[in-house]
């Protein structure tokens, strides 16, 4: 009777107490967000989905679906063709900077970063904050593996 009594109130404490959710990687985020569908396409097409899922830290200047739009007609469909993934992988791994970067770390400076791709790029967080010109629209969506800002331009690398 009292292994029962135990076990019943061991099963009802175990489905009572809250469950803890799987932290969710930058690539599932930006997924899950609904507004980066070109990112993604161009993260799978790139061969890096298995980079930013890593353990990171990475901070993500992630354009959305609309500053993909916004390049000429037929950028985006000639950067996923096979033949032009190395454009399309300096392209994207200049948006992303090996740490993590929060707006609260940079705001109300400057500052030249160094990204994946090589070169830097030039933040400026004196008044809002830009990235290359490109506006940051949103801060600090937190993944397991570091942070992704939203931006409303594609970066390009010079």
């Amino acid at each position: 009777m009292f292994r029962r009594t135990f076990l019943s109130a061991a099963a009802a404490l175990a489905l009572a107490l809250p469950v803890k959710a799987q932290a969710v990687d930058i690539v599932d985020t930006a997924v899950s967000a609904g507004s980066f569908n070109t990112l993604v396409a161009a993260v799978q097409a790139a061969g890096l989905v298995d980079t930013l899922k890593g353990d990171g830290p990475y901070t993500v200047f992630a354009p959305t679906d609309e500053a993909f739009a916004a390049l000429p007609e037929g950028t985006v469909e000639s950067l996923l063709l096979p033949e032009n993934k190395d454009q399309l992988v300096s392209i994207l791994t200049y948006h992303v900077v090996p740490a993590k970067i929060m707006s609260g770390d940079i705001a109300g400076k400057r500052a030249k970063v160094l990204t994946v791709q090589g070169d830097r790029l030039s933040v400026n967080a004196k008044n809002g904050v830009k990235v290359n010109g490109a506006e940051v629209v949103q801060a600090d969506i937190e993944a397991s593996n570091g942070v992704i800002h939203v931006i409303d331009a594609v970066i390009i690398p010079e």
